[in-house]
């Protein structure tokens, strides 16, 4: 995908503000239910700063090189947890992994709300063919190509996010929620068998990047046709 350094620039702006939101809702949410250990590291904020300096690689240096390379950014963040914490009340724990997740599917809602309304508005069209950031295109003159495009990258980046996220495999969020689903036997074997096996959180990473493809592809072109009605197959 070419992509010119304006996009680019404005595709990084959506991956930083996502991300950290992201961040900033697993922070806020652990606090809420009883771990105040990324409060305490400064991470309930939307300021990117403390989770750029907590993730300076994944936070900047491989996303614009991603950008640069292949034309939007890729990379990663985190938040502190307590292990103690989350062993003890592995409910509380799972709910805490969703809120990463969630705050992705709402500025995906935000930005598609956006996105229909110039629709309806006749600012934004529909492109012959839709490319990842390029859902729509604007019908007239003006500023209105940045905002297509800004619109369009969080639109699909955010559903990139939570759905990567959401696969149940160590070290992603979707994992760690699994005890909302478990007996709590069936929890503590899990959380037995997972905490601290780097093998099996790298195997984790690994089947879900090959995976990912064949769950995104479908899920993102029904997304665009929920904005553009029988637009796309």
């Amino acid at each position: 995908m070419d992509t010119d350094p304006i996009s680019g620039l404005l595709f990084y702006v959506v991956f930083l503000f996502a991300v950290t939101l992201h961040e900033a809702a697993h922070a806020w949410a652990a606090l809420r239910l009883g771990d105040p250990t990324a409060y305490q590291g400064g991470q309930v904020t939307l300021d990117p700063r403390p989770h750029i300096k907590r993730e300076p690689f994944g936070m900047v240096i491989l996303p614009l090189i991603s950008v640069a390379l292949i034309g939007w950014p890729f990379g990663f963040a985190s938040a502190p947890y307590d292990p103690r914490w989350a062993m003890r009340y592995p409910k509380r724990a799972g709910w805490m992994a969703l809120a990463g997740p969630a705050s992705n599917v709402l500025l995906m809602v935000i930005a598609g709300v956006a996105i229909w309304l110039l629709l309806r508005a006749g600012i934004f069209t529909g492109p012959e063919s839709v490319t990842f950031a390029g859902i729509v295109e604007p019908a007239r003159d003006g500023p209105w190509q940045a905002l297509a495009f800004f619109l369009g990258a969080m639109y699909s980046l955010n559903l990139l996010l939570a759905i990567f996220n959401l696969i149940p495999v160590p070290p992603l969020d979707g994992s760690g929620a699994l005890p909302l689903l478990l007996s709590d036997d069936m929890t503590r074997r899990y959380q037995q068998a997972i905490w601290g096996n780097s093998a099996l959180a790298w195997g984790g990473i690994l089947l879900a990047w090959y995976a990912f493809p064949y769950i995104f592809d479908p899920l993102w072109l029904f997304a665009v046709n929920l904005l553009l009605p029988g637009s796309y197959s």
